[in-house]
């Protein structure tokens, strides 16, 4: 009830709700969220890193040294932890910050009255009573009580399933109903196909019919191949961890070690190779991605897309934006026998005045033209365009006459037509004269003209008009637009296919103007396959025909999206790029939909990336930014798993000979927070030009791989340092420790420079801020042994000699290991021209 209170007080406030009455609306029931938005909370974010169940241990471990009286180590194990967390926290909210950032970029607005005036104002801030004004393209921000409704057509499959869209009509005094059948009112999740519309807000948020349904359905989007990749890669981690873990507490109850100690040994030997970094390695480096495409012109809305963009193999597109200007202008105006005509511009022009679907380009283009007696007609109807009779129309007024003008693609309104304009006035379109019609049609769009047929016939005063009406035309002629190819299109497309992406269009234009356009890009317009083709093939036909052919031609919003699922059904990673209200189911089922920042609302929400310049070279430069985002998040994968798991692998052998802990846990917790700290900067890093001209796959056994064959030849050399520890240097056990921490940091920190790279890494350049962390993390490896403190920390120092001993050996091994690696990855070679 009181839903509706708020709905009519809107309808008596000309000015619209204030400022203060929003801000009391909007405490008193939330953002206007269909469902519980996940908000970033700072306390939260730091408690969770907290509750991780190793940092639990390690800081009861440290109680229970204090108990103990072993205060230094107390302290020691706390302030690593700290670290760690405080370490992770930062760069996980300043990557959280400004993804936030990016994201408010492209945010949906409404149109809403208030305090007198109309404002564009967050969908999210839309409150009860708010009045907002609706026109084609939009989203419909809440539901509403429509006060007014011009020619109104709503899409509501989102809650109905239906395919066709609805009219709307205002009727005022009427009851808020729950039910989208009812004609008076409209809902959230929906959207205008065409028409214009003034609407109470009723119900925001999880009050709307579709929060409903959300809140109840709220689940997370399905999981992308990155996010899988990322989930295995941890429950790999965990089954090494728990098995070291028990492997090592069975053999310190064998061997009658103190319990507590190897009880912290192993849970520090646990959080050394557990990747507690990786959620924010990957948050910094995708994050860092996104800021970097921004630069671009490229607004990513959901970050994972980024690595998903990087992985496409294939894109599809409309050919109108991004293979062309973009900008449309009217050439030519032409009877059906290709005679200019005056009077087939006037119906255009007054067709285009009247319509009130989106003002796409080609009306945009009709419109800019002069048309004089155009501002003597008066609109009365409208039959809003649809994407099966391919053609809208206007019902008009002059002088007490009305007049039915039809304007849309040459084949639907030609059909439509019993007659055609010509000099000695209106006569019969025999089949004769129709095809020679067409055949004007034809010339037009082999020379790459974007065509539009016009008819026109006088009718009856009546209240409603509808499809059926558009019959017996007088085919007036047709409207010729030129949108010739962008200067860069061809270059781009071209280096697109270099980097292993090719290039498919599906468009609703005919196959002529296809055909002329796409062969002066470069594209293989050997064959054409058409929506006509398409509706008579089966799936299994269809994935065949995707992987052949470059050009669709003549289809419809349906066809498109079955062939975004042959292709993925064909283990292709697809981008779609679309803008209008037809291409959001097709933004949703690609692998990445892709639209630009003046596209229709429907068609923005859909996407998971937005262009803010239109064209394939922004887009280009927006797939290889997502391709460096995924290989600098492997380089940190790899090194987890491969000199990483190799140190903890050696530990757990040590302790099996040696009458004392390997490393303190300490030590360990010292050694894992310096190592992280050298890879905190892999998001800054360089990436190989070979690796970026290749679509890249995530594939876990890659790394599982990478694993088995570098974390053995790890745990080799440290072996060979116990051996010269023991037997050369005579080492006790505080030289041992010492001996081994500054070994293992300097050899699992530099082989970063190895693994950063599937080539040769002399000839790779690391990033200045990678290659001052990971030489400053070796540097005071090799001098905590000669500080105050290296006492306190369990480290004595060593022998001239043994680092002699350590800088052969270190040398050694990264040789060793890029020859390993060389046999582990496919050759990555550069190609020719780049």
């Amino acid at each position: 009830m009181a839903a509706t209170l708020s709905a009519t007080d809107a309808i008596q406030k000309p000015q619209g709700l204030s400022s203060e009455a929003v801000r009391r609306l909007l405490k008193q029931y939330g953002p206007n969220e269909p469902a519980p938005a996940c908000q970033y909370s700072l306390i939260l974010g730091l408690l969770r890193l907290f509750v991780n169940p190793l940092a639990i241990i390690l800081l009861i471990a440290a109680g229970f040294s204090m108990i103990l009286g072993q205060i230094v180590d107390a302290t020691m194990i706390i302030v690593m932890v700290v670290l760690g967390i405080a370490l992770n926290f930062v760069q996980t909210y300043r990557s959280q910050w400004a993804i936030e950032a990016l994201r408010q970029r492209v945010s949906t607005t409404a149109s809403v009255l208030r305090d007198g005036s109309w404002q564009e104002v967050p969908r999210a801030e839309i409150v009860l009573g708010d009045l907002v004004r609706l026109a084609a393209g939009d989203l419909v921000p809440a539901d509403a009580l429509l006060i007014e409704a011009k020619d109104l057509y709503v899409q509501q499959a989102t809650l109905t399933g239906e395919s066709l869209p609805v009219e709307k009509e205002s009727s005022l005094g009427q009851e808020t109903t729950e039910d989208p059948s009812t004609p008076y009112m409209i809902f959230f999740g929906t959207s205008v196909v065409s028409g214009s519309a003034l609407a109470a807000v009723t119900a925001t948020g999880p009050r709307t019919v579709f929060g409903g349904i959300a809140t109840k359905l709220a689940h997370r989007p399905p999981e992308t191949e990155f996010e899988r990749g990322i989930r295995q890669f941890g429950l790999l981690i965990m089954n090494v961890v728990l098995f070291l873990v028990l492997f090592l507490i069975t053999v310190s109850i064998v061997l009658h070690h103190d319990p507590f100690q190897s009880l912290l040994f192993a849970v520090a030997l646990a959080v050394g190779l557990t990747p507690e970094f990786l959620p924010m390695i990957t948050s910094v480096t995708l994050a860092k991605g996104a800021v970097q495409m921004a630069r671009q012109k490229v607004i990513v809305k959901h970050l994972p897309a980024i690595q998903n963009l990087g992985s496409i193999d294939v894109l599809c597109s409309d050919k109108t934006g991004p293979l062309t200007g973009g900008v449309m202008k009217l050439e030519r105006a032409l009877d059906a026998f290709g005679a200019e005509s005056g009077h087939a511009l006037l119906l255009g022009y007054l067709n285009s005045r009247f319509e009130t679907g989106i003002r796409n380009p080609l009306n945009r283009a009709i419109l800019d033209c002069l048309c004089p007696g155009a501002e003597e007609y008066t609109k009365r109807d409208e039959i809003p365009f649809d994407f099966e009779r391919r053609c809208m129309s206007v019902i008009v007024e002059r002088n007490g006459q009305r007049l039915l003008i039809t304007k849309g693609a040459p084949e639907s309104v030609v059909a439509r037509c019993s007659t055609y304009e010509s000099a000695e006035g209106c006569r019969t379109l025999s089949d004769s004269i129709r095809n020679s019609a067409l055949s004007t049609f034809q010339k037009l769009s082999a020379h790459g003209y974007r065509v539009l047929a016009v008819g026109s016939r006088p009718v009856e005063k009546q209240d409603h008009y509808a499809a059926e009406d558009e019959v017996q035309l007088t085919l007036a002629g047709y409207l010729a637009f030129a949108d010739p190819p962008r200067s860069d299109t061809a270059e781009t497309i071209a280096a697109l296919r270099r980097d292993g992406v090719q290039l498919k269009i599906l468009t609703g234009d005919n196959e002529l103007v296809s055909r002329h356009i796409c062969e002066q890009v470069g594209l293989d317009v050997s064959e054409i396959v058409l929506g006509e083709e398409i509706a008579r093939m089966t799936d299994t036909a269809l994935g065949h025909i995707v992987e052949e052919t470059t050009i669709f031609a003549r289809v419809s919003p349906a066809q498109k999206n079955r062939i975004i699922l042959a292709l993925k059904h064909r283990s292709h990673v697809v981008g779609y790029l679309g803008d209008g209200i037809n291409d959001a189911p097709s933004l949703h089922t690609a692998d990445v939909g892709i639209s630009v920042d003046g596209a229709a609302d429907v068609a923005r929400e859909a996407a998971d990336i937005i262009l803010v310049e239109p064209g394939l070279g922004v887009l280009h430069g927006g797939i290889l930014e997502g391709r460096k985002a995924s290989a600098n998040v492997l380089k940190y994968l790899l090194m987890g798993t491969s000199s990483n798991f190799g140190n903890m692998l050696s530990m757990a052998g040590a302790s099996i000979f040696l009458p004392f802990l390997p490393m303190l846990p300490t030590q360990i917790l010292l050694n894992n927070f310096l190592y992280d700290v050298a890879q905190v900067t892999i998001p800054t890093d360089a990436v190989d030009a070979a690796y970026l001209q290749t679509p890249q796959r995530w594939k876990m056994s890659l790394i599982r791989n990478f694993m088995m064959a570098i974390g053995p030849i790890s745990s080799l050399f440290d072996f060979l340092t116990f051996f010269f520890l023991l037997r050369y240097f005579h080492a006790r056990q505080a030289e041992f420790h010492t001996g081994w921490f500054v070994e293992s940091l300097a050899t699992q920190t530099l082989v970063l420079f190895v693994i950063r790279t599937f080539g040769n890494p002399l000839k790779s350049r690391p990033s200045t801020p990678l290659t001052c962390t990971v030489f400053g993390v070796v540097a005071i490896g090799v001098l905590l042994p000669f500080t105050p403190i290296a006492s306190t920390l369990g480290f004595t120092t060593l022998p001239i000699p043994f680092f002699m001993f350590l800088a052969i050996v270190t040398g050694i091994y990264l040789l060793l290991v890029d020859w390993a690696k060389q046999r582990i990855f496919p050759p990555l070679r550069q190609k020719p021209g780049v």
